[in-house]
């Protein structure tokens, strides 16, 4: 019954976001997907911004998180960097 929960426990562990704080854990949390931080939306909206022979698509947004994080982007995500490149009046596709 331990090994089970020990188990239990490392996979809740494994999977808790490195963002988020280490006191008052919360187990569920580590379920939840990952998002991008603030500085990660800022970082490639920066580095999108640096391209100025096309507009960005949002396969290019979606490649630039896939490149940070190492995984698939989610929609909120793309939107996020999105807005911010509007924002910064970087033409969109």
């Amino acid at each position: 019954m331990a090994d089970r929960v020990a188990k239990v426990v490392k996979f809740f562990r494994a999977g808790y976001p490195s963002y988020m704080p280490s006191t008052g854990y919360v187990p569920l949390v580590a379920l939840l997907p990952r998002r991008l931080s603030d500085d990660e939306v800022i970082t490639i909206t920066n580095e999108l911004a640096m391209r100025r022979h096309r507009p960005v698509s949002t396969a290019d947004i979606g490649v630039a998180i896939t490149r940070i994080t190492n995984e698939l982007p989610s929609l909120d995500d793309i939107e996020r960097v999105h807005r911010r490149l509007d924002a910064t009046g970087r033409r969109c596709a």
